[in-house]
């Protein structure tokens, strides 16, 4: 029988692959549901305020009607309010007994056999959640420890290729040359070597590296300007140099500080393998690294929420941080500030807005970002 980590290793090559080549999300997302021993998965993706998601890819199981998901929905909304990468099932959220005598387990779940869910969120925004999830059938039981922890293993790279996903469509790279679609990109985008050296930088990347804001080009290598960040950036190529499972979550979401303040953030994606090695196969590059601006959509609003709740410039600055950075230890990251600092803004952000959790902020700031909202 193949081990955990072998198996684990060949799965993230099939996650990544799904990262440049749409069609393979199907047999990824299948792949996945088997090692964490479910039945059917898919992602799922929801604007704050609905009370619905869409599924733009899945296997083995369609979803409940909207009108029976609505049944539950204000216990299976905690699916997509969770923290980023954490494992929650169903049974986390509502008690069996309760679930059993809801419309949606009797006319649907019931007669697919399906008793469980268990999901982790990947992305969140003022305005949307992207979720991975997978159903579980009778036959593989509660959601338990050793779930978790499979779920615990894979979310960190279904993320990174999700957000990948998002910034760069690879498949036009049939049409034209590698670097042609590379400089397409909006986001700045690097092809690098496992010591770093520049194997090509897109339009965007070589003005970000012209600035020398964030990045600069030293002898041909890409360094940050900070130095625990090019620490970083050096152990994230190393590891991606070793293969897919290497990488682990090193370089999932590395925020960069700008010399004028602007904040970016940057993603890594190995490219040792499958689809990835062959969309790059002219390049001896081990990693593509995209670099974005983060910009908050509703930026324009931020100042009507800092007078409504009376929020420090500090604070509104972690609020902001919150919904676009993620968690406390990547808002720490960015703003270069201890963890325990930013819990202190965070409790304050709690008590001003009266909110207790921070996926409470982030509901919070999508009020403000969403002019329909009453």
């Amino acid at each position: 029988m193949i081990d955990e980590r072998q198996q684990l290793s060949e799965l993230i090559s099939v996650v990544y692959d799904a990262a440049i080549d749409q069609s393979l999300w199907e047999n990824a997302i299948e792949r996945v549901a088997h090692f964490v021993d479910g039945v059917g998965a898919g992602l799922f993706c929801k604007d704050v305020d609905a009370q619905h998601s869409n599924v733009p890819h899945r296997f083995g199981i369609v979803g409940p009607p909207v009108e029976l998901f609505r049944q539950i929905y204000p216990a299976a909304v905690g699916h997509f309010l969770a923290e980023i990468e954490q494992p929650i099932a169903t049974a986390d959220l509502i008690p069996y007994d309760e679930l059993v005598a809801t419309g949606l387990y009797q006319e649907w779940a019931r007669p697919l056999g399906l008793i469980d869910f268990v999901s982790a969120v990947l992305d969140k925004s003022a305005t949307s959640v992207v979720m991975f999830g997978v159903f579980r059938h009778e036959r593989n039981g509660f959601v338990d420890d050793e779930t978790r922890h499979r779920m615990r293993l894979i979310a960190p790279h279904i993320r990174r290729a999700v957000l990948i996903a998002r910034m760069f469509d690879l498949r036009i790279a049939e049409a034209a040359t590698f670097a042609d679609a590379l400089d397409g990109l909006d986001a700045g985008l690097y092809l690098v070597d496992a010591g770093g050296r520049i194997i090509h930088a897109n339009a965007a990347g070589q003005a970000i590296l012209d600035a020398g804001g964030i990045l600069y080009d030293v002898g041909g290598r890409l360094a940050a300007c900070d130095a625990q960040v090019n620490r970083t950036l050096r152990e994230v190529f190393a590891a991606a140099g070793q293969g897919d499972a290497a990488l682990g979550t090193k370089g999932i979401a590395i925020p960069l500080i700008g010399k004028g303040g602007e904040r970016y953030i940057t993603h890594a994606l190995p490219l040792t393998s499958g689809a990835r090695r062959r969309a790059g196969i002219g390049y001896p590059a081990v990693a593509a690294l995209f670099v974005r601006k983060a910009a908050l959509a509703m930026s324009s609003r931020s100042e009507a929420i800092g007078k409504m709740f009376k929020l420090t410039p500090t604070e509104l600055r972690v609020l902001l941080a919150i919904v676009e950075v993620g968690g406390v230890p990547e808002v720490a990251a960015a703003f270069g500030v201890a963890e325990t600092t930013v819990r202190t803004h965070v409790s304050n952000l709690f008590e001003k807005t009266g909110t207790k959790r921070q996926a409470d902020l982030v509901k919070l700031v999508a009020g403000y970002a969403t002019p329909m909202t009453g």
